[in-house]
């Protein structure tokens, strides 16, 4: 069925599907915040089809992107995924990856990565009503306020532009255009339950 989707959807299958079943679908566990962070972070300086084309590779690389075990990881962990042509061999964000990973102990023992991010929206997804993708910003002073935080705490890769991309990805943001169906779909989920976990 044909429907109007936001204009960076497609032409691939690949895309399409990420594009009608996962982007901006609001995400709550810490674990796949994290995962998702990071493979923007692999993201920066190329398209997301290219790390979409690779993302399982990247989890199977990535012992399922469970930052407990990367965190242990060091130099023999980085030269066995340099050495894999499956990933982005990109020495600097896969050292960013492990040292993301003790960043997420961190912030997960202290409050819950997920409950870390989602205050920031007041642990409710903000929805946007762009009409046009050129309306959508590439960045928000929300997502360089992040971005910020997230440095300060030792977190690398993460710019604004990163963050805001993750913040769509993960529905903290509604960036679906309201011309797009999946505006009002991702509208209308009902909201999480934070007591529940």
């Amino acid at each position: 069925m044909w429907m109007q989707r936001c204009d960076w959807a497609g032409p691939e299958k690949i895309y399409l599907d990420y594009h009608d079943t996962d982007w901006g679908v609001p995400e709550y566990d810490s674990r796949a915040l994290w995962e998702k962070l990071i493979l923007d972070g692999f993201q920066a300086g190329l398209s997301w089809i290219t790390i979409l084309k690779k993302r399982e590779n990247f989890r199977e690389a990535f012992a399922g992107f469970d930052p407990n075990v990367i965190a242990t990881w060091g130099e023999a962990e980085v030269e066995r995924l340099l050495a894999n042509p499956g990933i982005i061999r990109h020495r600097g964000k896969i050292e960013a990856a492990i040292t993301n990973a003790r960043v997420w102990q961190e912030i997960e023992k202290k409050e819950g990565f997920d409950r870390y991010l989602w205050k920031y929206v007041g642990f409710e997804p903000l929805q946007n009503r762009f009409e046009r993708q050129s309306d959508v910003p590439a960045w928000t002073p929300l997502s360089k306020q992040i971005s910020a935080d997230l440095k300060k705490r030792g977190f690398k890769f993460c710019g604004p532009t990163i963050v805001y991309a993750f913040m769509e990805a993960v529905g903290m943001v509604n960036d679906h255009l309201t011309c797009c169906p999946r505006h009002q779909a991702v509208a209308q989920r009902p909201k999480h339950d934070w007591d529940a976990g």
